[in-house]
């Protein structure tokens, strides 16, 4: 009886022991914010930096790839996205292809911008949101 109780005490504090674990979330790493008149300014491409956010691991392009607009597939993103209704030049942050997916909004549900590709997005519109 006594052996059983001593082996019973030693799963119980083995259960104990692995049971305790506690993941650390690391929050994302959000870039300082570019002044996008700033001449020193990394000039952000659309081609090489803003089509990829839109088709990473299928984020955008899972709703936006033909059948419901804007268009984000690869060879259509930039001519669907190119108008005043996704695009406002004068004030960035209101941009729709900016705000809508911007990870703090509620008006998305879907997949969202990370902190990052949301700074990515609104330095290119800051920058004219070129066809480069």
């Amino acid at each position: 009886m006594k052996t059983l109780k001593l082996l019973f005490a030693f799963f119980m504090v083995v259960f104990l022991i692995n049971g305790c674990a506690y993941n650390f979330i690391i929050p994302e790493e959000v870039p300082d914010a570019i002044d996008p008149d700033d001449p020193n300014a990394p000039q952000i491409s659309f081609a090489a930096e803003i089509e990829i956010i839109f088709n990473n691991n299928n984020k955008c392009t899972a709703c936006h790839d033909g059948g419901q607009n804007p268009n984000l597939t690869t060879d259509n993103a930039f001519a669907s996205i190119n108008s005043t209704r996704y695009i406002n030049s004068t004030n960035p942050e209101e941009s729709k292809i900016y705000a809508w997916a911007h990870p703090d909004t509620d008006s998305h549900k879907q997949l969202k911008y990370t902190a990052a590709e949301a700074a990515k997005v609104l330095l290119w519109i800051g920058q004219g949101a070129k066809e480069n």
